[in-house]
C-alpha cells in the first residue's frame, strides 16, 4: 500500500513539475486601447474611400463611353468603330491597373497599412514576448478572432499587462 502511495506522489510531483502556464490575450481590445492604431485605422478607411471613388468614378467613364458607343455604333465606319473600342478596352484596363496600384497584394493601401500598423502591432508582440517569458508563461493564446475558449478565467487574461508594458493605461 505503501509502494502505490508513493508511486502516485511521485507520479503527482512530477505531473506538478512539467505543468505548463498559460494565459491569454484579446488583441482587438488591446489595439482598440491604443490611439496611435485608431489614428492609423481612420487614415487607412479615409484613403480607401478615396481612392475607391476615384476607381468608382474611372468605371463611370467606361460606362458612359461604352453607352456612347453602342449609340453612335451605325453611324460609325468600322475605322471608327474600332478606334473608339480600342480607347474603350485602353480605359477599361487603366483602371484595372490604377485598382491594382491602390488594392493589389503590393498596393498603396497594403503599404500604407504596413507602415502604419505593422509597428504597433510588433510592439505588441514583443510586449507578449517579454510577459511570456518573465511570466514562464509556455502559450499565451489570441481570444480575438475565432479562437474559441468555452470558458477562460479573467485571471489569466494579460491583455492589460500588454498595455500596461507599452505604456497605456485600460
Amino acid at each position: 500500500m505503501k509502494k502505490i502511495l508513493l508511486t502516485l506522489t511521485i507520479a503527482a510531483i512530477s505531473t506538478i513539475s512539467f505543468a505548463q502556464k498559460f494565459a491569454y490575450v484579446d488583441t482587438d481590445y488591446i489595439l482598440k486601447s491604443i490611439p496611435a492604431y485608431e489614428s492609423a485605422q481612420e487614415q487607412l478607411e479615409i484613403m480607401s474611400k478615396e481612392w475607391q471613388g476615384e476607381i468608382e468614378t474611372a468605371y463611370a467613364e467606361i460606362e458612359k463611353m461604352y453607352k456612347e458607343y453602342q449609340a453612335e455604333k451605325v453611324l460609325l465606319t468600322e475605322e471608327m468603330k474600332q478606334k473608339r473600342e480600342e480607347e474603350i478596352v485602353q480605359k477599361e484596363r487603366q483602371t484595372k491597373e490604377l485598382q491594382k496600384k491602390y488594392f493589389g497584394a503590393e498596393g498603396s493601401l497594403y503599404k500604407k497599412r504596413q507602415e502604419l500598423v505593422k509597428p504597433i502591432q510588433d510592439d505588441i508582440f514583443n510586449a507578449i514576448k517579454e510577459i511570456a517569458t518573465s511570466g514562464n508563461y509556455a502559450f499565451i493564446f489570441d481570444a480575438a478572432g475565432g479562437a474559441s475558449f468555452l470558458y477562460s478565467d479573467p485571471k489569466y487574461d494579460k491583455s492589460d499587462d500588454v498595455l500596461q508594458k507599452l505604456g497605456y493605461k485600460n
